[in-house]
Order: structure tokens, then sequence, then C-alpha cells
């Protein structure tokens, strides 16, 4: 029978699944009790039937909670403003580099290369009065600040002068709901610190471990070589702020996790703790004779546990083995053999009981994977691996005395091989779903590279933490915990440069709840042949879903415009009637590590199958519009680059200058106005009209008054997307086409800025729609409420991405739909204009 304790912590750990996509959990939820009838009781099933919908209810209400505190925030805080508030620290200050500092500087304009700022800590402040841009804060608000003071701890008071605005959320349809993080954490606004000044200190527990974080900071800063100070404060604090290419070469490697606090740092961190203390007690005569010492032990290693958990960065990794190890140590003390499925179990049961929503969390989830994938598949691989004499069928003979002993030798060395593969299979799907790539080389890799992390770096570092009162061997476990470190991160990179890697689409949450079926009828099954079957219609399922996957991300028979919200940028992903794809720029931000190629158009591709553009079009030279198209090209064919020139001809800088020269040297045409305009483009069954700058460059106008001004059509139905023109390129525009500009889409020039989006241009084109491409933290006041009032008196339906995310528009050619994220698709108005499309009804664009 299964573990009805299990089942419920499962039930409630799927509340976030449910909540976030509720046909496919229910579905499989279903198809999982189904199997599981005859292996776990009525009553089991229907208690954890009710956890799941409870908890499902409960993320829902936190996700819908998150959404209403995230307008708040973009009233009080659009544009961003300077804001002196007062509040109290609520989290562990962690170390971060510049350029995440700048990600979060409202300040830092697109087209604004700043200095970057000195390291400093990052701190979640709970802000409970004071004023923004001259208005009273309405009530408390959570927010990220950069730049804060490195001895500030939990509890204390602070005032402080900060650039404030709302985070980024990327809302794009296929992507991850990213209201999530803000449901779990509260936190809707980031900004740098102008000036902080502490009014009073914490006294909390809390408070006493940040205090003693910053200490242990310190002495790794002062001890440690250079070049592991980062990964040494990763292994013992949970700080990640490692080089960027570091980050990439143990993600591509698959060592990641020996850089993160997880069940094992807990299990020797309290195991050492535990054998000292009780080495103490058992010395201690009257304690000794009265008590068991193992008990008293046990129970002091509970609080112990979650100590240190906190002390290590209070991740989801670190409490969910916290709570795996008070369970053990919990029986312990009342006499109990300790069990390690209840104790899984009832680490998941407590941490969504607590958190509906910790499935979001990737490291309590990976953390949940692997250690699953030790319960279940550890002993099944280590006998695939070496199996024991009676299934070899030979007795056990080995041609003579000590003819055992090869075999032994190979369980000795293989066991950790199937430790390492039955960790890896579990944690596949979480992989699959986080990263692009799967490291075929990962098995290898983490074969060399845990020994030195486990047995070197990690008791070293641990043990340098308590050792400031004895300098000289501090800095020898210093020196052998940074020598073991470097060793591990030289494996990472040796591995990451090897690019032996597999590339497979993320997961469907249908193809999720596919595999989680799929288990439960293989774990029902009483024998080996089912159990196979069982796995066979779980792969045939997931295969069909992919095909059904692959069809949804590339339609047929209708034109798709995407316009993404990137942020300050403009971002147009397009898919054409035929099945083929053409994107419209990419976004970008100067300075900073948030790449809207690597963030938001290479996952959103990826989640739509997408391995072809059949054309990129960069509208004109300036970084909000190609700062994301290396990291989005890479990796995938490309047809063609649609390029005004301009900026080669007056320098747009080493990013563009390097994107043209990678396309080029992979063979893709580069093609100028000259050879697009004059006469319209068929591809993949839409009409392309290239309308500007035709049938050259203006030699007499600015980059963004030479944008690509594109005409996309398909039956009677069409898309103006005018880049960053302003009014001298509309004007000119109207009185080249006139009444052939009209359209039933209108992406908005420059963001919606006062420049452009004239009254001519508006007449013109007659739009039904509008979609203006701006950022929460822009601090241009864009779109401007000129633009705003124009689109309004003319009847024209608003989509903007900083209210709403991302717009999603299509067409049969007849019929026009729209939607957002979330949001079921609607019908969108149609032509206001009788006559303009002849043979359709003016309302609702009916032949």
């Amino acid at each position: 029978m299964i573990d009805p304790v299990l089942l419920f912590g499962l039930a409630l750990a799927a509340g976030a699944p449910l909540a976030l996509s509720p046909l496919a959990t229910a579905l499989g939820a279903a198809l999982a009790a189904a199997a599981l009838r005859r292996r776990a009781g009525r009553a089991a099933l229907a208690a954890a039937g009710v956890a799941l919908v409870v908890s499902g209810l409960r993320a829902r209400a936190l996700l819908d909670g998150a959404g209403a505190a995230y307008d708040g925030a973009l009233a009080l805080l659009h544009p961003p403003a300077r804001c002196e508030v007062a509040g109290a620290v609520v989290s562990s200050p962690v170390v971060v580099g510049a350029a995440q500092q700048r990600s979060a500087d409202p300040r830092a304009a697109p087209d604004a290369g700043e200095a970057p700022e000195p390291p400093a800590s990052r701190i979640d402040v709970e802000l409970s009065s004071g004023t923004c841009g001259g208005r009273a804060l309405p009530g408390p608000l959570r927010a990220r600040l950069y730049g804060a003071p490195l001895d500030l701890a939990r509890g204390d008071r602070i005032e402080v002068a900060v650039d404030l605005a709302p985070i980024h959320l990327f809302r794009n349809e296929g992507l991850r709901d990213a209201s999530a993080a803000i449901a779990r954490s509260g936190i809707v606004a980031s900004g740098t610190i102008v000036e902080a000044r502490r009014t009073s200190e914490g006294r909390s527990i809390g408070a006493a471990v940040d205090r003693a974080r910053a200490f242990v900071r310190g002495r790794i800063e002062a001890t440690f070589h250079p070049d592991a100070v980062a990964l040494g404060r990763a292994l013992v604090l949970g700080e990640t702020d490692l080089a960027p290419e570091d980050q990439q070469a143990f993600r591509e490697s698959g060592l990641a996790h020996l850089l993160a606090v997880s069940g094992t740092h807990l299990v020797l961190a309290v195991a050492g703790f535990a054998a000292a203390l009780r080495a103490i007690l058992v010395r201690v005569g009257p304690i000794a004779a009265r008590w068991d010492a193992g008990r008293i032990t046990a129970a002091l290693c509970v609080p112990a546990a979650w100590l240190y958990a906190d002390f290590a960065g209070g991740g989801g990794s670190a409490m969910r083995a916290a709570a795996m190890l008070s369970c053990a140590m919990g029986a312990r003390l009342l006499g109990l053999r300790p069990v390690g499925v209840r104790c899984f179990a009832l680490s998941l049961a407590g941490a969504a009981a607590v958190d509906p929503l910790v499935a979001c969390d990737l490291s309590f989830g990976l953390s949940a994977a692997a250690t699953a994938g030790l319960l279940w598949l550890q002993r099944p691989l280590a006998a695939l691996l070496v199996p024991s004499p009676g299934e070899r069928g030979d007795g056990g003979a080995e041609g003579g005395p000590g003819g055992s002993s090869p075999r032994e030798l190979a369980r000795k060395v293989l066991a950790p091989l199937a430790t390492t593969l039955a960790a890896m299979f579990g944690c596949a799907p979480l992989l699959l779903m986080n990263s692009e790539t799967f490291p075929l080389l990962g098995v290898a890799a983490n074969v060399v590279a845990a020994p030195i992390g486990e047995l070197a770096a990690l008791p070293f570092c641990l043990a340098h933490a308590v050792l400031s009162w004895a300098p000289p061997v501090e800095r020898g476990c210093a020196l052998v915990g940074s020598g073991a470190l470097l060793a591990v991160r030289a494996v990472a990179r040796a591995s990451a440069e090897t690019g032996v890697v597999l590339r497979l689409p993320e997961p469907s949450p249908a193809q999720l709840a596919a595999l989680a079926a799929a288990i439960a009828l293989a774990w029902a099954a009483d024998r080996r042949g089912r159990r196979l079957a069982a796995l066979a219609v779980g792969a045939a399922a997931w295969l069909l879903l992919e095909g059904i996957a692959s069809r949804a991300g590339a339609p047929r028979g209708v034109l798709r415009v995407n316009v993404l919200d990137v942020g300050q940028g403009d971002a147009l992903l397009i898919d054409l009637p035929e099945g083929g794809a053409m994107l419209v720029d990419a976004g970008g931000f100067v300075g900073s590590p948030v790449d809207t190629g690597a963030r938001v158009l290479r996952p959103l591709l990826r989640s739509r199958r997408r391995v072809r553009l059949d054309a990129v079009v960069l509208s004109h030279p300036h970084p909000d519009h190609f700062g994301g198209l290396p990291a989005t090209v890479e990796g995938v064919e490309v047809g063609e680059l649609w390029d005004t020139g301009q900026g080669e001809a007056e320098g747009a800088g080493p990013v563009y200058r390097k994107l043209l020269s990678d396309l080029r040297r992979r063979g893709v045409p580069i093609v100028r106005p000259a050879s697009l305009c004059g006469r319209p483009r068929v591809l993949s069954g839409a009409t392309i009209e290239v309308l500007a700058p035709c049938p050259e460059l203006h030699p007499d106008r600015g980059a963004n008054d030479n944008s690509f001004i594109l005409r996309i059509s398909y039956g009677a139905r069409s898309a103006l997307l005018v880049g960053d023109a302003e009014h001298e390129a509309e004007d000119a525009l109207v009185a080249r086409y006139g009444a052939a500009l009209r359209a039933d889409l209108l992406k908005v020039g420059h963001h919606g800025s006062r420049t452009s989006t004239g009254a001519a241009l508006l007449a013109a084109v007659d739009p039904s729609i509008a979609a203006v491409s701006c950022g929460v933290r822009n601090r241009f006041g864009h779109p401007s409420p000129e633009v705003l009032s124009r689109l309004s008196a003319g009847g024209v339906a608003i989509a903007r991405t900083d209210r709403g995310g991302a717009l999603t528009w299509e067409t049969d050619g007849e019929r026009v739909l729209w939607s957002r994220p979330g949001e079921p698709p609607r019908p969108a108005p149609g032509p206001r204009r009788a006559g303009v499309a002849a043979g359709h009804d003016p309302e609702n664009g009916a032949p």
C-alpha cells in the first residue's frame, strides 16, 4: 500500500500547478488517482483530493492578491519615483554584483550607459510610511532594495531615499506566470538606495543569524583565494553572485547543485554538530548515567537544523531538508526508527501547508525531485548496473576463492554512478522546464566533481566558518576549501566547453500531467512487464502531446501578431499562415544583465517549438530594439535579416556589429530597403509590404524616422508596424499612401511618445486596436497622455504592455480575435469606417 501521508503531501504540493494550469493538473490527478485506486484506500484518495482542491484554491487566492498588490504599485510608481520612506528589513542581506544593481535601477535609461556601482547587498524591506514622488505611501509596500549597507539585519528599522519602480514581470502568453514570485515574496517594486540610515536594530533570532552571516562572509573574503570567494559564499551562505561565465558553466554542466545549499550540506553540518555534542554528553557522568545522550542530541539537532538552514540563506531546498531531518531526529527522540519515505512526505506536506505555491520554488522542487529519485530509483539502478549473483544466473561463481571481489569492487565504483543517475532522473523534468539544454556529460561531470565538492570543499568550508578563533587552522581550511572549489569550477567549465548537450523543448503542463499519471500507473503495477507497459504508454502520450504543442506553436491558416512584453522596448513575434514565423525587433536594456532575448524571446520560441525564423527584422539600430537579438537568434535558424543599414553607416556599437558579423558568418542574407521596397512580398502565406524607408534611407532623418514600416496582410485584415517613426516620417507616409494605410492593428510608434501617432496617421490607418509597447520602469512618461487621448477619442481599443502584458492579435483573414495573458481570446472590433473593407460588415468584420 502507498503511504497515505505521501499521497497527502503530494496533493498539497500540487496546489500551485492546479492554480496555474487547472485543466492539465486536474486531468493528471484524476488519471493518477484511477491508477492508484488499488494501492491506496478510498479514504486516502478522498483526503488527497480534498487537499489538492484546498491547496489549489489557496494558491489561486494568493495569485489574485499578488495581482492586486502589483496594480497598486503601478498606480503609485508610474513613472518611477524618488521615495523617502521608512520601513523594516524583512530578509537577510545578500551580496550582489554591480550588474544586478543596475538591473533594478529605474534611473538607468535604455540609452544611458552609466558606470556600475561597486558590489553591495540586496535586502527586502517592508515600507510602512513616507512619500514617493510627492505622494504619500497609501499602505505597506514590500520592495527589494539594492546598494544597502552590508551590516543590516532582519528587524532593523531604516529610513531610506530610494529610486523605486515596479518590478518587471514580462507577462507573455506561453511563459510562466511571473505573479507567483510576487505571491510568495510580496515584492512588488525594486530600486537602488541613494541614502540609508538605520534608526533601530533588530533583536530577533533572525537578526542574530544575519550578523553571524555577515561575520562569516567577512572571513571568507579575508581568507579565501580571490577567485573562490564568490564560490565560497554560494556554498556556505547561499549567495549566488557568481560571474556570468561561471553561472553558465555550472548550469550547462549540471553541477549547479554542488554550490546550492542542499540536504547534503544540512546533514553534514548537523551531523557534525550532533557527533561533537554526543561526544561531550557521554563524558559528562551525571547526564550519561540518567539520560540517553542520543535522545538529547536528537532534540537539540532539530532547532540546530532550522538555524543552519536559515543561516545558509533560507532557500527552499535547505528548509525542506531541515524538515526532513527534523522528522528523522524527532523519531529518534521518541525511540522510533526513522522512515525515509514518511519523513519525505511530511517535508512536502509541511512546506505546502505553509506555502501553497512552494512548487514554484525551483530550489525546493529540485531538492524534492532529487530526494524522490534517490528514494525510489537508486536501488533499482544500482541493481541494473551491477546485478546480484542470483540475477546473473551464475550462482555467484567467479572462478575460485575470492571470486566475489571483482563484483564488490565494481559495486563500490558504480554505486556513486547509480546515485548520480537516480538524482538526475528525478530532476530531469524540472531541469527541462528551466533550462534549454540537458547536459549529456552531466553524469560524468558529477562523478568527477561531486566527491571533490562533498568530501573536500563542503566540509572544509563549513569548518572554516567556525574556526576564526584559530587563525592558522582557519587559513588552512580556507586554502583547502578554495582549492576544492576551484577544482569543481574547472570541471564545470571543461564540461560546459565541450558543448555536448541535448536541446529539448520545454515540457507543456499536459505533458507533465501525463508523466505524473504514467509514474502513478507504473508505481501501482504489480509486475515488471506492466510497469514497463505503463511507462511506454506515458512515453507515447508525451510524444502525442508534443505534436499537439508543436502545432499550437506554429498555427496554420491564421496570421497571429504577438506584441511582446519586453519592458521599455519593442519585440513582435509574428506567426504566419503557412506555419512560418518572423520576428520584428527583440527589445533590450543598455548595461543591464536582463537580456530580453534570453529572458523572453528564446524561452518563448522554445515553448512554441520554434527552431526557425523565416525573417528577422531590425526596425532601426537602437539598443531597445536590437539588444535582445543576439541571444534570440543563437541556436535558431534564420532565413534572412532585414536591416535598414543605418547602423553600419553611422556606427551603432559593438553589439550591433557583432550581430551582423555572426549572422553573415552563418550565411544569413542581410537584406536592405533597396531590395524590399516597391513590391509586396509573400512570406509563408502573408503579404508583407515595406512602406518605409523607401526606396532607401533618408540621410536627413534620424534613426527613428528611418524605421522600417511594415504592413502585413492576410485576407481582408492587416497590421501596420511603424517602429519608432515620428511625425516627420508619419507625415511623409500619409502623403504617399493615404487611405491605403488602413489596418486593423496599429503598433503605435515610439512606445507612445508624444512625437508619434499624430492625428493624420490615425485618420488614415483607422485602427480598431492600438498596441503600445512600453515598460513599467520607463522614466520618459510613455505612453503620452496626448497619444492616449487621441486614441480614445477615435474609439480605438488600447493594449499597453505595461498594463496587462503582451497582446495577441489573430485573424483568419476575416474575423479577428485578441487576448492578453491569462485571458481567453475575444472578438476584436471590426472596421469602424463603412466601406473600408469591401464586402465586410463594418461592425464585426463578418462577411
